[in-house]
């Protein structure tokens, strides 16, 4: 029976999504099973709780004095931020952990199950098993999240173009890096939820019913679980509502019945997002004392009327449109991947139609995605390999070089013997 429904399955797949499937297959061998930098404070919610049964925190960070106990804010240290309930001020997001549990759980298990048939695994959550568990779902929450922003593209556009645009920002932006590379991080999940909400959003955008609205406000709930700043998705459902209450209010309309109904509605939307959220109240609660504790982040003053636009899209430290150059035609930052998607094959839709043959835009909208994205797979090889700072500005002269002159020939050594490919194949 699961055989057959596979086979339906795959054979309802057109061309396009069965191409991103094995693309995907043929990326894995890239996976980086690794925890580092923010990703310990988002893998923290889940392993301390799992192995650890509390929320101390104190197995995951290997030197809290210098990755928590000074954490720069603006113009100040924080000499001993332990909060009044005794922990360590672990602020990031719980929601990774909320989509790792499913995989990381029942690995724990399997451990402590293989310990009794003689293997020796260490169930501390940091052993391989733990780790490829994670670095597994992270990519097929990634993964999945490209396919529902090219399913989302689709709708308007030719399938195509939201394939060669799911390619290019997959490869083109900084998508890649969060997944394959950095893993433990929020952002792969970023893709998912926003995803999610956006093809559910639009899925069933002309008739909603009640339990439409309930699993619309869980997955709002979810993606603010994931990263705070996946609210501005919401943006959406904001003018749904608007409009609603000034369709109501419209001359002609019955006012009471309409008003009273679309007020359950959203009641309904506002409690189903509420209880989303459940597990980050309950997290801060613990962590910080106080459910809507934001963590030394409220420490600093917000400075609203300078936000540095120019140098977040143009600076040499990592600006988004130099590191990113494919994404000045799609526009927004990596949360909003959806829209980028969406931003990108409609430019390629439009552009198609300057050619009367489809062929003729193909030919020139292809080497540009390919172009995009051997510069930035040149640039996260550079970070990776520390031919480029990973913090701080960067030398033009030298990225240029070694983008030109060094990335070529060390790369395809380095693929070469992460293959064990023969020499004859790299002559």
């Amino acid at each position: 029976m699961k055989t057959n429904f596979l086979q339906r399955f795959w054979r309802g797949r057109s061309n396009y999504e069965k191409a991103l499937f094995f693309v995907f297959l043929l990326s894995l061998p890239f996976l980086h099973a690794q925890v580092g930098g923010d990703g310990v404070g988002y893998y923290a919610y889940l392993r301390s709780p799992l192995v650890d049964h509390n929320f101390s925190f104190s197995s995951d960070f290997q030197n809290p004095n210098e990755e928590l106990l000074k954490i720069f804010l603006v113009d100040h240290f924080i000499d001993n931020p332990i909060t009044k309930t005794g922990h360590l001020p672990n602020f990031y997001s719980v929601g990774p952990a909320i989509l790792w549990s499913p995989f990381l759980i029942p690995t724990h298990l399997a451990v402590f199950g293989l310990a009794h048939l003689g293997w020796h695994i260490a169930p501390d959550g940091h052993s391989w098993p733990y780790l490829a568990a994670m670095t597994a779902s992270t990519a097929l929450y990634g993964f999945a999240g490209l396919c529902l922003s090219f399913a989302v593209a689709r709708r308007f556009v030719k399938e195509q173009w939201a394939f060669w645009a799911t390619i290019g920002v997959w490869f083109g932006s900084s998508v890649p890096m969060y997944i394959y590379l950095l893993p433990a991080w929020s952002h792969a999940h970023s893709v998912f939820v926003d995803a999610l909400f956006l093809w559910y959003w639009l899925r069933t955008r002309v008739t909603r019913t009640s339990r439409q609205w309930l699993k619309l406000g869980l997955l709002s709930g979810l993606m603010i679980d994931v990263y705070q700043l996946n609210a501005a998705f919401l943006v959406a459902v904001a003018f749904e509502v608007f409009s609603s209450y000034a369709e109501i209010l419209a001359p002609g309309r019955s006012r009471q019945e309409g008003f009273a109904n679309t007020l359950r509605l959203h009641t309904i939307f506002g409690g189903g997002t509420l209880f989303a959220l459940l597990p980050t109240f309950i997290a801060r609660q613990i962590v910080f004392g106080n459910p809507l504790s934001m963590g030394p982040y409220a420490l600093s003053t917000w400075n609203w009327a300078s936000p540095a636009l120019e140098k977040v899209l143009f600076s040499t430290d990592h600006g988004l449109f130099i590191f990113t150059p494919i994404l000045v035609l799609a526009r927004f930052f990596i949360s909003l991947t959806p829209i980028f998607i969406l931003g990108l094959a409609s430019l390629f839709a439009w552009a198609a139609r300057l050619w009367p043959e489809s062929r003729g835009a193909s030919v020139r909208v292809v080497p540009l995605v390919v172009l995009f994205v051997v510069w930035n797979l040149g640039l996260l090889y550079q970070w990776q390999t520390h031919l480029l700072p990973r913090f701080g500005s960067v030398y033009w002269e030298e990225l240029v070089y070694n983008q030109f002159r060094v990335v070529p020939a060390q790369a395809l050594r380095d693929l070469r013997e992460k293959l064990r490919l023969p020499g004859s194949v790299r002559n």
